[in-house]
């Protein structure tokens, strides 16, 4: 008891009683609609999961001799209407199946939730692009600066994997939102049920039509795991990123003080500990999410605690700590701050133009791609021998290195050469689809800007249909109780 009955009690008090009350409401309007219980039957156990309602999980303190929620529920609602009526209420159904009805209907408004802070952390990256479209910075690759970019450029990508997360939520979404109500202990039952009309009243999306798969299927748990694990990779590599552009090497962004820590020996110190506590957590997701898979793993296929009772705390628990994280991360770009004139000079730095400067040969010059190529990478390797930096490269050097390459002089110009090694220029030029240029990044971003509002919309419609579905449940409820 100490160890698994009432852990697994407290478990289902937190997220399970709310969803027993809807499936028990729903359960008993289908069999008197059915004519398997009769009016008055009906009416007494409804009266009776009215009152439970009303007395609240206050009137239902655990008791050591009774196995679970569902045994003290039932146990409630026959002392409240008598054993005549209150022992139907199992008619064509087991806890088997009652269990899994109530797990799907608990996770849906944790999904939803995150659902929600997912979209306000897209609403808050989106309005930080759009104001750092012409914000120009040092773009890495295999960490060592590679070429110029923008702030906004970069966050794009971060907004397309976010409305990528926000799909894949959504899809596991629809997967848990399936009805195996009606698939009792796992063959079904000879009772004359509607296993559609049980699945209407509780806003399911339809009916899961093997019930063995009913009481067997995990994927409903591994679609979130599969969802969180992405979102989790996802956002572990922004945190790298932004870790490295808060040192004072990189000085690129300021975290906002409300996030940082302070020393209590070195005053100079401003500790970025929220991007730490972010790596932290999730790490802490990505284990929760991994667990979820493992418990699902060689397992029988069938009913079994691991897909029960066992799996619930880490699966709930990766939910909340989703919700938490997303919520951090909003608060981290809501406040972040650039060094915007910084950014603009390191853009430049370490000749991460030069790959511009080599296409400006084989267009300006008419020499192929490679021999341009290995003309500028001689002409880097004679820079930082004679300690250069990217604008300290002349005309000269450069005609110096042609002509040692392919024996012909040089026909560029100074103004040409240095367009094409200046990181605003590198930037504007690469306007294709999805490129840096400002014209390119803002198209991305409108077209950011309205996938956000129609997911914003699917989650205003789910929303609502959840609380249309709700009172015509209780209309239903009413229409037995007059």
């Amino acid at each position: 008891m100490q160890h698994v009955l009432q852990p697994a009690y407290q478990g289902a008090t937190a997220h399970l009683f709310a969803p027993m009350l809807a499936a028990n409401k729903a359960h008993v309007v289908m069999l008197a609609r059915q004519g398997i219980i009769s009016r008055e039957n009906a009416r007494a156990l409804l009266t009776a999961v009215m009152q439970v309602e009303a007395e609240g999980l206050e009137g239902l303190a655990y008791q050591a001799a009774v196995e679970d929620l569902f045994f003290l529920v039932e146990g409630r609602l026959i002392e409240i209407c008598g054993p005549e009526y209150g022992g139907n209420l199992q008619l064509a159904r087991s806890r088997n199946d009652l269990g899994h009805t109530l797990t799907r209907l608990a996770l849906r408004p944790y999904l939803l939730t995150l659902y929600q802070q997912l979209l306000n952390l897209r609403e808050t990256v989106l309005t930080l692009a759009q104001k750092h479209i012409y914000t120009v910075m040092p773009g890495y690759t295999h960490t060592q600066p590679a070429q110029p970019t923008t702030f906004a450029h970069y966050l794009a990508g971060v907004l397309s994997f976010l409305q990528g997360d926000t799909e894949r939520l959504r899809r596991a979404y629809h997967t848990v939102n399936q009805s195996p109500l009606g698939a009792a202990a796992f063959t079904g039952t000879g009772f004359n049920i509607d296993r559609q009309l049980s699945a209407d009243l509780l806003g399911f999306f339809d009916v899961m039509p093997s019930t063995h798969d009913c009481i067997g299927s995990s994927e409903h748990q591994t679609d979130i795991a599969a969802a969180l694990t992405s979102l989790g990779v996802n956002l572990s590599r922004i945190t790298h990123d932004l870790l490295f552009r808060a040192t004072r090497e990189s000085g690129a962004i300021r975290i906002d003080d409300s996030f940082i820590q302070i020393s209590s020996i070195m005053p100079q110190k401003r500790n970025p500990v929220v991007l730490e506590h972010l790596r932290a957590r999730l790490s802490r997701l990505l284990g929760q999410a991994h667990t979820v898979v493992v418990q699902c793993h060689n397992i029988p296929y069938g009913d079994t605690q691991d897909i029960e009772d066992e799996i619930e705390p880490t699966l709930f628990g990766a939910l909340g700590t989703a919700v938490d994280i997303v919520q951090l991360y909003e608060a981290v770009f809501t406040t972040l701050q650039l060094n915007e004139a910084h950014l603009l000079a390191e853009a430049a730095a370490g000749f991460t133009t030069v790959t511009e400067l080599a296409d400006t040969l084989v267009r300006e010059a008419g020499l192929p791609f490679r021999t341009a190529h290995h003309i500028v990478s001689r002409l880097v390797h004679r820079a930082i021998a004679e300690e250069l930096d990217t604008a300290d490269i002349s005309l000269a050097l450069l005609s110096e290195v042609v002509q040692e390459v392919v024996g012909e002089p040089l026909m560029l110009d100074a103004d040409t050469l240095a367009r094409a090694l200046d990181p605003v220029a590198f930037v504007g030029i690469r306007n294709g689809l999805g490129g840096a240029a400002p014209e390119a990044t803002t198209a991305v971003l409108q077209d950011q800007a309205i996938r956000l509002e129609e997911d914003r919309e699917w989650l205003d419609n789910e929303e609502f249909r959840l609380e249309a579905i709700a009172r015509y449940r209780q209309e239903q409820v009413d229409a037995f109780l007059s």
